[in-house]
């Protein structure tokens, strides 16, 4: 049939009418996107909510700048990395995109075909399809036949066969799993495996199935499990915060009304003096809202998740959004695509068998000499598949091309050189003989390749292992081919005959040579990983639109079906079960099959109500919806672009291994949250008590405002640094997953931040009050000077004891050198802050008077840091006493 194709006018009035081919891509992340999203995160709302409370003080005299000022610096900082890292997560991104050629096809425009960019396909185009072509646009075949893979678009992997519409088919409007195997329906993103034909194209962008989930893909994304955390603690930290504020603030009133005699006798000093005392209980409400927030968390978590994304990289795990690494890690329940994720996402030979049902290894398949030589001529002289220039095999179906790549291109190179086994005679496989034969005159035999029913029934005698003849015994090859189908393989038989070859017909001298059971195999690795996850508590659930028997098969290989109680079941039987008998059902599944993308969407919504954290892998259009729904969505290097558009994770190796590393590296990141949490959580602590209670001891202010801006911004960004570093453990995968709306901050985790508080608020205490210790000290100056010391590296010792939830709380130093880099960095800075006055240079002189420091001799030095090393011996009792384990 001739097609002339659409001329150029009808191509430019088709485009206006129907709209572009082209579907649109998500916008490039921009620097000011991200950094202006900062300031949505509700810590980051309570840390700007302060500094403007400072600085209307400090307009009205009783504040210094230095508070809001380096609050707002910490705030602009922590908006500049989070920037940072998203655009440079998008930007690696867009970069592994572009380096992919964009599709071609091949079209008819004005009587001749021409090829051009799939996105300059319009409605009305006669697109030519060939084996290897990808459908570029929805439509409708109309001449020709074809056999096409789909597991791009329903994760079923197997062909599919389309032929001509007639003139009154028209493509359907609602879409459902039975159209993508309807008999002349084309879709865009499917695979051509065979034959030849003409598309006429009825649907371009936005309209083609896969135009209307990229549409769908722009909804919200859930808010991830991390950023509900830290809003729960942003809320109880700042209700904690306000209240103890207002107590404190009217505690600290009363205590002058009751130094003064009274009510009436306090009121008499005059109103200037009152003013003057309710500033100063003002003030010291404002200074333990300060010391209550933590504003060194947002920084952290914005370094750990640079850091950690970058590093991810070396992992073949590209992180487009960062909060993505975390949330892998607090993953309740893996979704996984089965088709290239599970499995290696084509057909190949995995075993072969002799006719008496015996095994022959792949490996040792060359130790049998006459055998090997006999498959290697029934594969290499009957097949349409072959090797091109590129070392790929091209041509045939997907049998073909799995039994091609089982040969090997070296065994195909000779048998195309050896001139003595030239095929005089051939017939190709077709659906009505299911089988294919080629004759070879200088060997005097004829080669089979076909169904196994077909050889069987005309063979009477078989080759053996060693390559001797012996009589056939069907009832034992039935029972090993019904085994094979048990696997979700399927059987070809090989065999020849002395006779010559005669068309549509199997000579009854057959002698069969050998069997190959042939499917998509579980990855070997993913097997492994699979059990590493299921170790971590995570539940992997296998979501594919094979038919149930093939997803049983190849879930207990995988390691997913093990129990009794682990269920598989069809999308069908899913939808006839309500919401709430699918969620009593969650905990027992174990595989979906014949399942649609609205199945997958469905089931991790049910999920998300459950509080249960979601993670879904996936590499074909049908995935993107639930990849973008998902609480993280692993989309396969190797897959579809509306995937990796819609995951927060890109696995750039396809290994299911790599998402086992993206769960341990999520869990790791969180642990050093936690570590990091519990390091300020316990200055803060000790910082709210002490600047509390400290005056009704008579000591004002023994942590200065500029004492509190060391510890909220240098420690804790250094911090960030010694903690965001530790290294990822192997007992991390032994721990249970962690729930959606679960408190960051746990009972065990909450007494080691009281228990050390405190026991910094003793040693506060002794420090100032207990004359001994004065004693070191000329004067208050210097006693006041050496408690800033004192606070400080007590919390420095602290960092060791969050280390570890155990005694190990020196192991993995060595992995982590930050840590005691910015640990003796940090004792250093103070250093030089106490000692600046003893620099004859300005700005030195003005940093001593900044922090209120003087100078004071080595044995203050010695009597501060002996006093702050006992908060390791402290934790280690606590620990013996509660437990080691969090």
């Amino acid at each position: 049939m001739k097609f002339n194709g659409l001329t150029e006018q009808e191509v430019k009035l088709s485009r206006e009418k129907y709209g572009s081919n082209e579907i649109p891509d998500s916008e490039p992340t921009t620097f000011w996107q991200e950094f202006k999203e900062t300031f949505g995160d509700p810590m980051i709302k309570i840390l700007l909510a302060i500094a403007a409370l400072m600085i209307v003080m400090f307009f009205f005299g009783y504040a210094e700048i230095y508070e809001p000022a380096g609050t707002i610096v910490a705030v602009l900082i922590v908006a500049f990395v989070s920037a940072k890292t998203g655009v440079a997560s998008d930007t690696k991104y867009r970069e592994l995109k572009d380096s992919t050629k964009k599709d071609q096809c091949k079209v008819y425009r004005d009587g001749v075909i021409a090829v051009i960019d799939v996105d300059d396909v319009v409605v009305g185009d006669k697109v030519l399809m060939q084996s290897g072509d990808k459908v570029p646009a929805d439509g409708v075949l109309i001449s020709g036949s074809l056999r096409v893979d789909n597991s791009a678009l329903n994760g079923e992997a197997e062909e599919c066969k389309k032929e001509a519409a007639p003139e009154s088919f028209q493509l359907p409007e609602d879409i459902t799993g039975d159209t993508f195997v309807d008999r002349y329906s084309l879709f865009r993103g499917a695979v051509v495996f065979d034959g030849e034909g003409i598309l006429d194209v009825r649907k371009v962008g936005l309209s083609t199935m896969m135009g209307k989930m990229a549409e769908e893909m722009q909804e919200n994304e859930p808010d991830s499990p991390l950023k509900v955390k830290l809003s729960k603690l942003a809320h109880q930290i700042s209700t904690f915060g306000y209240i103890g504020a207002i107590v404190i603030a009217i505690l600290y009133f009363g205590y002058f009304v009751l130094s003064a005699g009274g009510f009436e006798a306090y009121v008499s000093i005059g109103a200037p003096e009152v003013i003057r005392d309710v500033v100063e209980a003002v003030s010291l409400a404002v200074v333990i809202i300060v010391c209550a927030v933590p504003e060194g968390l947002p920084l952290m978590i914005s370094l750990v998740l640079m850091q950690n994304t970058s590093k991810m990289l070396d992992h073949n795990v590209l992180v487009r959004k960062a909060e993505g690494i975390e949330t892998s890690g607090s993953v309740n329940i893996l979704f996984s695509d089965k088709t290239g994720t599970i499995t290696k996402g084509m057909l190949e030979v995995v075993e072969f068998f002799t006719a008496d049902g015996k095994n022959i290894e792949l490996s040792q398949l060359g130790q049998h000499g006459k055998v090997k030589e006999l498959v290697d001529l029934a594969i290499g002289k009957n097949t349409q598949s072959m090797f091109d220039s590129e070392h790929r095999v091209i041509g045939g179906n997907a049998t073909d091309q799995a039994l091609m790549k089982f040969l090997g291109e070296d065994t195909y190179s000779a048998l195309a050189r050896n001139t003595e086994c030239e095929v005089t005679a051939c017939q190709s496989f077709n659906s009505s003989n299911k089988f294919s034969q080629a004759n070879i005159d200088s060997m005097g035999k004829t080669f089979y390749k076909g169904a196994p029913e077909r050889l069987i029934d005309a063979a009477s005698r078989y080759l053996d292992a060693d390559g001797k003849i012996h009589s056939l015994d069907k009832e034992v090859l039935d029972k090993k081919i019904q085994e094979m189908a048990s696997k979700a393989m399927r059987v070809l038989a090989f065999g020849y005959s002395e006779q010559s070859l005669e068309e549509n017909r199997i000579n009854d001298d057959l002698v069969l040579i050998g069997l190959v059971g042939i499917r998509d195999d579980v990855r070997p690795e993913a097997r492994e990983a699979i059990e590493e996850v299921q170790n971590a508590g995570i539940q992997v659930v296998m979501i594919t639109g094979d038919r149930l028997e093939t997803a049983i098969a190849i879930a207990k290989d995988a390691g997913l079906l093990k129990e009794e109680s682990d269920r598989a079941i069809t999308s069908s039987q899913l939808n006839e079960m309500s919401d709430e008998e699918v969620k009593e059902l969650i905990p027992h599944i174990r595989v979906i099959a014949r399942a649609l993308p609205t199945d997958k969407s469905r089931m991790v919504r049910l999920c998300q109500e459950m509080n249960l954290v979601v993670g879904m892998t996936g590499d074909g259009v049908n995935d993107s919806p639930a990849l973008k729904r998902a609480d993280v969505g692993f989309a396969m290097g190797s897959g579809t672009e509306a995937a990796k558009e819609a995951g927060k994770i890109v696995i750039l190796d396809d290994n299911f291994k790599s998402i086992k590393d993206a769960i341990w590296y999520g869990r790791t990141i969180y642990h050093n949250i936690l570590k990091f949490c519990k390091f300020q959580l316990v200055i803060n602590v000790a910082a709210v008590v002490v600047s509390a209670i400290a005056p009704f001891f008579g000591v004002e202010e023994p942590l200065k405002v500029t004492h509190l801006l060391f510890v909220n911004l240098v420690m804790d960004g250094l911090g960030a640094i010694m903690l965001g570093n530790e290294p990822a453990l192997e007992k991390y995968m032994h721990e249970k997953p962690r729930r959606r709306d679960e408190s960051i901050v746990s009972k065990k985790m909450m007494a080691q931040i009281l228990t050390m508080g405190l026991w910094l608020t003793v040693l506060s205490f002794a420090f100032l009050k207990i004359p001994f210790f004065a004693s070191f000290y000329e004067n208050q100056e210097q006693q006041l000077t050496a408690y800033f010391v004192l606070f400080i590296v007590s919390a420095l010792f602290n960092g060791f004891n969050v280390r570890d939830d155990g005694f190990g709380i020196f192991k993995g130093l060595n992995e982590n050198t930050g840590f005691l880099k910015v640990f003796f960095a940090i004792i250093v800075v103070q250093a030089l802050i106490v000692n600046a006055a003893l620099v004859p240079f300005a700005p030195c002189q003005w940093i001593g008077e900044m922090f209120s420091c003087v100078p004071f001799g080595v044995q203050g030095w010695v009597v501060a840091i002996l006093l702050a090393v006992t908060m390791i011996p402290v934790d280690l009792i606590r620990k013996c006493i509660v437990g080691s384990k969090s």
